[in-house]
């Protein structure tokens, strides 16, 4: 009788009603916000890389106001990673290592072709979204075009860098030679400042640098143009993007392209985008790469896979 009871005590409560728990609000799955960082907890720092496209302390006196005003908006600490060549930067994209970061052109390309580089938006200078390259030689040097370099020391600033070393290649391959044939020396200077300063000091009879970096140092330091000259200007070229890792999570993304859109619109951003010499920040679509994709292609793949 008490195996009867028992049995039918587990039979009722198996079928009786299952209590209603009341649900507070409501999620919304197209509209995730970060969840807010626990008390006691500190948030996890952004991770932004800067390509070596200027040297690392130029990186930080030019970079630091903007990534001042990311902090303060995303409320979240900002730590800048910096790497000695553009391709140790597409190692830290690739393998999610950094958030976000500002590349080279022709690393992008490498990047977006081989593991996934997503491109975020593109910065705006004088009303474009293009750059050249600028082949540039000491003010009173006689030198006219790439050809009158043949014999003299070469300064290049990156193994992969469009403007400061695949474009130059290709020159020098147009007049039927290579690099280490046709220049007497070639050395690198990790950065286009450096490139510039090496031309300016004498070091190198000639090189090849990014036409924003040459634009702003001159801006900002009017006797260079004393001391360096340009002498040949490259076709225009898709300019360097801000991109996120393939392991950036999509809000993060999302916000990310968001507040970096809107920065122009902002009042208290100006100090921020004027210290990166950028007007405003805008979409960009891929195939604008599509003519250095055609460039490179015509060039040995150690070119821009040293």
């Amino acid at each position: 009788m008490k195996k009867l009871l028992f049995l039918l005590v587990l039979v009722f409560t198996a079928c009786s009603t299952i209590p209603q728990t009341e649900v507070v609000g409501q999620v919304d799955l197209n509209n995730l916000q970060p969840l807010p960082t626990p008390v006691g907890h500190e948030a996890v720092p952004l991770r932004v890389a800067v390509a070596a496209v200027i040297s690392p302390k130029g990186t930080v006196e030019s970079y630091s106001p903007f990534l001042d005003y990311l902090e303060t908006k995303l409320n979240r600490p900002i730590e800048l990673i910096q790497r000695r060549t553009y391709l140790e930067v597409n190692d830290l994209i690739e393998h999610g290592e950094v958030d976000l970061a500002f590349v080279c052109t022709s690393a992008y390309i490498q990047g977006h072709d081989t593991f996934g580089m997503e491109l975020l938006v593109a910065p705006q200078v004088g009303g474009e979204t293009t750059y050249n390259s600028y082949l540039i030689v000491p003010t009173l040097s006689n030198v006219q075009s790439m050809k009158d370099l043949r014999g003299k020391v070469f300064a290049f600033t990156d193994p992969i860098s469009l403007s400061g070393r695949v474009y130059p290649t290709y020159l020098v391959q147009e007049l039927g030679s290579t690099p280490e044939e046709f220049f007497g020396r070639t050395f690198y200077t990790y950065s286009h400042d450096e490139a510039i300063r090496a031309v300016a000091s004498g070091v190198a009879d000639g090189a090849a640098v990014d036409s924003l970096v040459y634009d702003y140092a001159v801006a900002r330091d009017p006797s260079l143009a004393e001391k360096v000259k340009v002498i040949h200007r490259s076709p225009d070229f898709g300019i360097p993007p801000v991109v996120v890792s393939p392991f950036t999570r999509p809000q993060v993304k999302a916000d990310l392209q968001s507040l970096l859109l809107e920065m122009a619109d902002d009042p208290t951003s100006s100090e921020a985008l004027v210290s990166i010499g950028v007007e405003r920040f805008v979409i960009i679509d891929d195939d604008v790469y599509d003519g250095v994709r055609a460039l490179v292609s015509v060039l040995p793949t150690s070119v821009v896979q040293p």
